[in-house]
């Protein structure tokens, strides 16, 4: 999760490029367009995409989320959780990216109980502290219990749309606190969720019974667990505390530490890291071949 060491490597890598946070705030969603752009992750010819704002019915109301897949076809349906803040015109860059390669990709508003998209405009917006202060109390309103609730619903959606080949499994992919939720959808639809990517993610490990790592016998999936190098320095034991896990458990799992600071898959994060988005990217994407 984002805290306040998290805050801390933000200002660092800004000021790495000559930013500050008041000028990165002021590039705002520019950022995440301009680093995608340059980035090659747009990517013509690949596919052509059809994408709308869907709402979907769960046990706590009525989830908004945006829904992109292939234009023609049936293809593997993808849950996205986003980041701490949450669906927004980075994680529809993403997720098309996602789409492009070949997968129905719905980015969920985790928030939606609280209000529809976008809860924040880009990211920079999480780093003023009034942001911080609605984004955190905003995360307090997402509980394990609902993430369960919400991802049985989002695999029903899936199941029912006409471009999900539903012959096949559904895989997950999360940012941030979005990286646990990943692990709980896997064991909230064991039969359905096959893969679950954890990028950077936060509260994976842990005493109680409902912990993402206590959860991974319950699922069927395999799984990426990329992890960001200043999250591995804080908690250097998680990753052998989770290898352990997966391999107690018997389920296959990915697990390293990327050369990257929490949140450098996203693009307009301020340590976005092109090179190290890109490994996880195609790591992801060997990961979902298996679905």
């Amino acid at each position: 999760m984002c805290d306040e060491t998290t805050a801390e490597t933000h200002d660092r890598a800004l000021a790495a490029r000559g930013l500050t946070r008041r000028e990165f705030a002021a590039l705002g969603s520019a950022a995440a367009l301009a680093a995608c752009a340059s980035n090659g992750t747009e990517r013509p010819g690949e596919q052509e995409l059809v994408e709308e704002t869907v709402h979907i019915t769960t046990g706590d109301g009525l989830a908004d989320a945006f829904f992109v897949h292939p234009a023609k076809g049936k293809w593997p349906g993808v849950i996205m959780w986003p980041d701490i803040a949450g669906l927004r015109e980075a994680k529809k860059i993403m997720a098309r990216r996602l789409a492009s390669a070949g997968y129905a990709v719905l980015v969920v508003n985790q928030y939606y109980r609280s209000q529809p998209a976008p809860v924040m405009e880009s990211f920079s917006e999480f780093m003023d502290p009034e942001g911080r202060k609605k984004a955190m109390a905003l995360y307090a309103t997402v509980t394990p219990e609902s993430v369960t609730r919400d991802a049985k619903a989002f695999v029903a959606f899936l199941d029912g749309k006409s471009a999900v080949d539903t012959s096949r499994g559904i895989g997950s992919n999360g940012y941030c606190m979005g990286g646990s939720f990943t692990i709980r959808s896997a064991a909230s639809v064991p039969n359905r969720v096959k893969a679950a990517a954890s990028f950077h993610g936060g509260g994976l490990v842990g005493d109680k019974p409902d912990s993402p790592i206590n959860l991974l016998a319950k699922t069927q999936a395999s799984f990426l667990i990329a992890i960001a190098r200043d999250d591995d320095a804080k908690a250097p034991g998680d990753k052998d505390a989770l290898r352990k896990a997966a391999d107690a458990a018997g389920r296959p799992a990915e697990i390293e530490v990327y050369d990257g600071d929490h949140g450098w898959c996203v693009p307009d994060s301020p340590v976005y890291n092109p090179a190290e988005a890109d490994r996880a990217f195609e790591r992801m994407l060997a990961l979902f071949k298996g679905l």
